[in-house]
Formats: structure tokens, C-alpha cells, sequence
């Protein structure tokens, strides 16, 4: 059962909160209002630390200003809908809109005619959303930045998220980077930088983004997880290295419970609890825990990354070896218990068992 029975967090394109990120969006801004935005930018960090929330939040922000109004003009204009725009607010790093603005809600609702959005689409033969982003989900880029903006400002695309783009589409999103118009702006996000075309790379402004700190994290959290006390939510978010995110998962897996049978497991190496891996292996294993497997593979990656700094003669290989195991079955769709019990097995001969 879910412990996560508070408010849930909105999508990125709905979420008018941002915690945390105040320097990014600062530097943002001050871009904007200089004259020097890069035309693309490519926004990294870890998973679920708000990445997708902050591009959103600074399209919104730019389609916005509309040309040729300065924002005391723009707060005083009326909008082409009619109706006063509320004027900005007072945010981190100021780049906040009314959640009443019509901007926001027409980004909210994919209705704003100036912005389009790259992300894994439906798939209509198997009934489920693809895993990647696919040329077709990308094809219209190019045709969509040539037209005049519909309300008068920018042309914005948000990425989300860049790593899920298969070769086709990275291609497809490269001509765009190679030769943008004026008034477009180009929002990447990426979990994983490194595994991008350097060409798409090398085309973006970067912009990294740091896990949040302790109390920001808890700060998110603590509306979302009412049924946990502060302190299981402190432990959460150190077991997620500072992703409000992947510790909402974690809450949802019971990743604590996760963690301390790992540790408990993991503490009598070279010794091993043959009753108790198996049990730990049929709850990863059985079916719909893939959650819970992955969780469970990416605490012991972290576990073997700190044991082989510290002693890499003796714990290297067998880091090296358990890592492509659990990449291979998740990857595959292998036995996820045999596969959590045979890196056991290799962590105790490691240990000299």
C-alpha cells in the first residue's frame, strides 16, 4: 500500500512550485533580461529533483513577455484574451506565474499555441505510453519553429526527456539545434547527459542542476507523506541522495524496508542468511515488483560504489560484474530473484566467504 496519501505533485507542466533551485532559475532570468539567452539549453541532474518542473516554469515565464513589452508593460497590458494579466510574482529566482495567468493555464492544459512539447507518445496498437520518443514524436519541430509566433513572442520546446530520444529522433531534434530562428527557445531535460550525440551536447547550453538539500527535500515531502513522521522522511530522502522524486518511489516500494534487509543481509558478508535472501529474492522477484527490483538494484550499486573506492583490489570486479547482471535484467525482463541472489553469491566470494 501506498504511504504517499497526501497531495500528490503536480505534472512539471501544471506545477506552479519550484523548491530549491533558486540559482538556476536566477541565472535564467538574468539571461532573459540581458539579451543573452542561449537558444538552447540543456538542463541535467539527477532524476525527480525538478528538472522538467523548472522548464516548464521558464517557458512559461518566457511566452509570457510578449515582444516589444518590458515587464512593467506587460503587467500592465491587457492580454490578448482580454482580461488584465496578473502581474508577476515574487518567486525563487522570480520566474514564478500565477497559477490564474492564462499562460499557465494554457500551458497546463497543452494548449499554448507557442510551445511544443517532445515526450514518449501512445502507443495505439499496444494501449500504453512508448518507453522512448520516437522521430514522430519530433517531426513537426522543425515546421513549428519556422511559423510566426502565434501570440507575438517566443517559439518554445520543452524536451521531456531528452534521454528517452532514440537515434532518429536525436537526429531530428539536431537539425533543429543547428540552425534555430530567432525568437525560439530549445528546453533539454536529461538524467543522464553523457549518453546524448555530443553534437546535441556540444549545441546546448548547459544548466546542472544539484539534488536538494536536506531540509528542501523535506520541505516537498512532508504535505505528500502525512503518514510518516519527520524522521522516516529524513531517512527517505537521504536513501534518495536529495530527489524528492525518487523518494516519493521509494515510499511507494517501502524502500526503507528495502534498505534495511539489504543492510542486514549485506552485514554478515561474508556469512549469508540463506533463508533470509530467499525471501528477500521472492519479494523482487514476484510479479509487478519491478519497482521494487530496481530500487533494491540501485541501493546495491551505491553500496558496491563506496566498498570499491575504498578497496577497489578487492571489490572492483565484482562491481563491475553485478552492475551488468542487474543492467541485464532489467534491461532483458530476466529471473529478477535469481539474478538478486547470484550477486550475493558474487559479493561473498568477494568478501573472501
Amino acid at each position: 500500500m501506498s504511504v504517499s496519501d497526501g497531495d500528490s505533485i503536480p505534472p512539471p507542466r501544471a506545477n506552479p512550485d519550484l523548491i530549491g533551485h533558486a540559482a538556476a532559475e536566477a541565472r535564467l532570468k538574468s539571461a532573459f533580461a540581458q539579451g543573452r539567452l542561449a537558444h538552447a539549453w540543456l538542463i541535467t541532474g539527477p532524476r525527480g529533483i525538478g528538472k522538467a518542473t523548472l522548464a516548464y516554469r521558464f517557458a512559461r515565464y518566457v511566452l509570457a513577455r510578449r515582444a516589444g513589452l518590458t515587464p512593467r508593460a506587460l503587467n500592465d497590458a491587457p492580454s490578448l484574451f482580454g482580461a488584465p494579466e496578473p502581474a508577476e510574482e515574487a518567486g525563487e529566482g522570480g520566474l514564478h506565474l500565477d497559477p490564474k495567468h492564462p499562460v499557465f493555464r494554457r500551458v497546463a492544459g497543452g494548449g499554448h499555441a507557442d510551445l511544443f512539447t517532445a515526450e514518449p507518445g501512445f502507443d495505439e496498437k499496444k494501449g500504453v505510453r512508448r518507453a522512448e520518443i520516437i522521430v514522430d514524436d519530433v517531426r513537426g519541430i522543425g515546421h513549428f519553429l519556422s511559423l510566426t509566433p502565434a501570440e507575438g513572442g517566443w517559439r518554445v520546446v520543452v524536451v521531456d526527456s531528452a534521454d528517452e530520444m532514440n537515434r532518429n529522433a536525436a537526429n531530428a531534434i539536431l537539425k533543429a539545434l543547428e540552425e534555430p530562428p530567432a525568437k525560439a527557445l530549445l528546453l533539454l531535460v536529461s538524467h543522464n547527459p553523457g549518453a546524448l550525440l555530443a553534437t546535441i551536447r556540444s549545441r546546448c547550453q548547459r544548466l546542472a542542476l544539484k539534488p536538494l538539500k536536506e531540509a528542501d527535500a523535506v520541505r516537498v515531502l512532508g504535505p505528500l507523506l502525512p503518514a510518516l513522521a519527520e524522521p522516516e522522511i529524513v531517512e527517505l530522502v537521504r536513501l534518495a541522495e536529495g530527489s524528492p522524486g525518487r523518494a516519493l518511489e521509494l515510499a511507494d516500494e517501502d524502500g526503507l524496508a528495502l534498505q534495511r534487509e539489504l543492510d542486514e543481509l549485506l552485514s554478515k558478508l561474508p556469512d549469508l542468511d540463506g533463508v533470509a535472501l530467499q525471501r528477500f529474492g521472492d519479494r523482487v522477484g514476484r510479479s509487478g515488483a519491478e519497482a521494487a527490483f530496481r530500487i533494491a538494484s540501485e541501493i546495491l550499486r551505491r553500496w558496491l560504489a563506496r566498498f570499491s573506492s575504498a578497496d577497489p583490489g578487492r571489490w572492483l570486479d565484482a562491481q563491475a560484474r553485478i552492475a551488468g547482471l542487474l543492467g541485464r535484467v532489467e534491461g532483458l525482463n530476466l529471473d529478477r530473484k535469481a539474478a538478486m541472489m547470484d550477486a550475493f553469491f558474487q559479493l561473498r566470494r568477494a568478501a573472501g566467504g
